[in-house]
């Protein structure tokens, strides 16, 4: 599993930590699920920003949330797509 989270989109290296272990997670929590994320190379890439506005700390908990179930959301969507193939 590759993750990128570019510089241009996450400015503070403590955001783009913590979503490089959110989407971790995410692919752990989905490979303990009974449809876990087939075997294959995947790669998770951020591609539009997080709101600075929206989430002034790196480590809010509103952050992570966001995160994880966005995440959540998209590795269900790969795996049913996955399925379907």
């Amino acid at each position: 599993m590759g993750v990128v989270v570019p510089k241009r989109f996450a400015r503070r290296s403590v955001t783009r930590t913590l979503l490089k272990r959110q989407i971790r997670a995410a692919v752990a929590r989905q490979d303990a699920a009974e449809t876990g994320l087939p075997a294959g190379l995947w790669v998770v890439r951020l591609r539009s920003p997080f709101a600075v506005k929206d989430f002034p700390s790196a480590a809010s908990d509103a952050l992570r949330q966001a995160a994880r179930g966005e995440l959540d959301t998209l590795l269900a969507d790969a795996v049913r797509r996955s399925m379907r193939a």
